[in-house]
């Protein structure tokens, strides 16, 4: 061996880990669950603004809710060139860049005075950075970091999309009720350049960099060199999961959770609730008890993820969600009543409880893939959501009630449990004997 190859061995070697010190992936893992919520602030604000923006500019809530579904198709179909260009550029880049473009975005709703600036601003803007911000990112973060409790991290970093609303939802709502609305955009656009500097400084894009091995390896893994060509491997995956029947069944049933949570409860309860009399502090409030027990679900998830059959899992959960939403209409009223707390606490419990077990199934069928191919499947969540952040207020419009919207949401959930269970397993790989 030369010296120069004996130098280039000893620089892939990793240093000996401490004994007893807490691993590097947790943090990193901390770090991200940190990101997310700052980023969270703005999924807590367009069912706040609907009204107040209809009242000032005298726009339709079907205008308003056409913003909002740019930004959720957006959001969507963002996620899995971000994470190709995750690999192209590293996470810590790309994550910067999109909280910048949420600040941007936020803050420049202050100024508008006509619909094509909410599209933009809200739309366009918000939309392509939060996309970069979406789920993606926690996966990518994942399965970089950790060969185990994958399901375990995975709803943990889901559940803090939950902890920016439960945080920032009572906050805004207090400022929307006030009489404007433009300090909530200010507030959200703060939160988002808050968090860049905490990305820089503190985040890493892979275990080689801080030369460990990702959690629960037994070999250190080599950073990859940077993957060239990130929107031609993005749609190439596509192309390539697209011919699978697993993939399509995925993208459908979280298109109907998308359509279930961001699109009819995120977008529409609160306005929902209003109709019916409910102060909107009240309303966002429910709003926020649902992101309380949301982080409560959906880490639980992740740890039945790690112990249970994916699909079952999913099966109960849009089984469940399709029954209360049927109930909800019954329910709504000017007062909190406990029958209205029990839907809050079970629906919270069910809302993203569906993140880690589709993560799972995307990595037990597409490997190092599964990143970008969830990108995809979170692109048909947010076209969900939007179709119903747009019909919603649309229905609203024209019949002046929710109710048809709950219910159809209902019996889509139904179809989604039913779609869960026909997903196929994919076979675990031949143990080879050794002699």
């Amino acid at each position: 061996m030369t010296q120069t190859t004996e130098a280039a061995a000893v620089d892939q070697s990793p240093p000996r880990p401490r004994r007893g010190r807490i691993h590097r992936a947790w943090f990193v893992a901390a770090v991200a669950f940190v990101t997310i919520i700052g980023a969270a602030a703005f999924r807590s604000v367009p069912g706040l603004l609907i009204d107040p923006l209809h009242d000032e500019f005298g726009w339709s809530r079907g205008t308003i809710g056409a913003a909002v579904s740019i930004n959720l198709v957006l959001y969507g179909l963002t996620a899995p060139f971000a994470a190709a260009l995750m690999d192209r550029f590293g996470i810590r880049r790309v994550v910067a860049v999109a909280l910048t473009m949420i600040a941007i975005g936020s803050g420049l709703t202050v100024w508008m005075t006509a619909a094509w600036q909410l599209l933009l601003c809200w739309g366009l803007l918000v939309g392509l950075g939060t996309g970069s911000m979406a789920l993606a990112f926690a996966a990518t973060v994942t399965n970089r970091w950790f060969t185990e409790r994958r399901g375990l991290v995975t709803g943990i970093l889901t559940a803090a999309s939950a902890s920016g609303q439960l945080i920032f939802l009572p906050v805004l709502a207090l400022m929307v009720e006030a009489g404007n609305w433009r300090p909530a955009a200010v507030t959200v656009a703060l939160a988002a350049l808050a968090v860049v500097p905490f990305v820089w400084l503190l985040l890493r894009d892979h275990p080689a960099d801080v030369g460990v091995k990702p959690y629960g390896a037994k070999e250190f893994v080599p950073k990859p060199p940077p993957a060239r060509g990130a929107a031609r491997r993005a749609v190439t995956v596509l192309f390539s999961a697209a011919r699978t029947g697993p993939f399509w069944l995925l993208a459908g049933t979280f298109a109907i959770c998308g359509a279930s949570t961001n699109g009819l409860i995120q977008t529409h309860f609160v306005p929902a609730a209003h109709d019916h009399g409910m102060p909107v502090p009240a309303a966002a409030s429910l709003l926020a008890v649902i992101g309380v027990f949301d982080v409560v679900g959906t880490i639980a998830s992740g740890w039945l993820t790690d112990r249970f059959d994916s699909r079952r899992l999913l099966a109960v959960y849009y089984a469940l969600r399709g029954i209360s939403l049927l109930f909800l209409p019954m329910l709504l009223a000017s007062t909190v009543h406990p029958s209205m707390l029990f839907f809050i606490v079970f629906y919270g419990l069910d809302w993203v409880a569906t993140v880690p077990p589709t993560v799972a199934l995307c990595r037990e069928h597409y490997g190092e893939d599964s990143a970008i191919v969830f990108g995809w499947v979170l692109a048909s969540h947010q076209v969900g959501a939007a179709l119903v952040a747009f019909l919603g207020g649309v229905a609203r419009d024209v019949f002046g009630r929710y109710d048809m919207v709950w219910y159809a949401s209902g019996a889509l959930c139904a179809a989604a449990a039913l779609m869960a269970l026909v997903i196929r397993r994919q076979p675990a790989p031949p143990v080879v004997a050794v002699a």
